[in-house]
């Protein structure tokens, strides 16, 4: 039997959005993935606390950006007790060892990956799809991470045609970009929080409700 391949974009979510959903479909289909796990993120150590909505909210505006698409949104680092993407990543592996993961991420993060937690080890668990965003592909290009990761590029249909998947493996994925972000929905509606009732969201994971009124982990 194949194994299922599964792309992970983590990230705050705060809110979830359409250019979410675009990325993740995009990325579905130039790397043959079955599909996405949005990995709903309790507390981002690179992001300031202020301002974060609780993570059940976040949870409720991913699950229904995510509606009718091949998208599982799950926030399994607060089961896992993850705090780190590369704590998180080697606990998926070891939970799910008969499916192959790609991480996702946008070439924002990228640019600043050289400051993550144990980056390379990061790089070594599974391999990489970078995805361009509109302003940050000049940042992306000249940061460390790059200059080390550069030497592990392969293209999107060797990629995919290639069998079994390794790591180190940088694919860089581009179309047309899309400038919806996070910060310009919550600047544009400020409450957009409350708009989301109290009854808690069903983890599409792990199947466990997600409290909406829950002390954040600290950042």
């Amino acid at each position: 039997m194949t194994a299922r391949r599964i792309g992970l974009l983590g990230g705050s979510f705060n809110p979830a959005h359409g250019g979410h959903r675009r990325i993740s479909l995009f990325a579905r289909d130039a790397l043959g993935l079955d599909e996405v796990w949005w990995l709903v993120s309790p507390g981002n150590p690179l992001k300031p606390k202020t301002g974060m909505a609780p993570l059940g909210t976040r949870m409720k505006s991913a699950i229904r950006q995510a509606r009718r698409a091949p998208i599982r949104v799950t926030a399994i680092e607060r089961e896992l007790g993850t705090r780190y993407t590369v704590d998180t990543l080697s606990a998926l592996t070891r939970r799910y060892p008969k499916k192959r993961f790609v991480w996702l991420m946008g070439s924002d993060n990228l640019a600043q990956f050289h400051r993550w937690k144990d980056w390379r080890k990061l790089a070594r668990i599974m391999p990489i799809a970078v995805i361009a965003r509109p302003g940050y592909d000049a940042a992306a290009i000249a940061s460390p991470a790059m200059a080390w990761l550069n030497r592990y590029r392969v293209s999107a249909a060797g990629f995919t045609d290639g069998g079994e998947w390794s790591a180190p493996a940088l694919v860089v994925l581009r179309f047309d970009p899309d400038s919806r972000s996070a910060t310009a929905l919550r600047r544009a509606d400020p409450d957009w929080a409350s708009h989301y009732s109290d009854v808690p969201p069903r983890d599409r994971l792990t199947r466990r409700l997600v409290p909406i009124r829950e002390d954040m982990q600290a950042p």
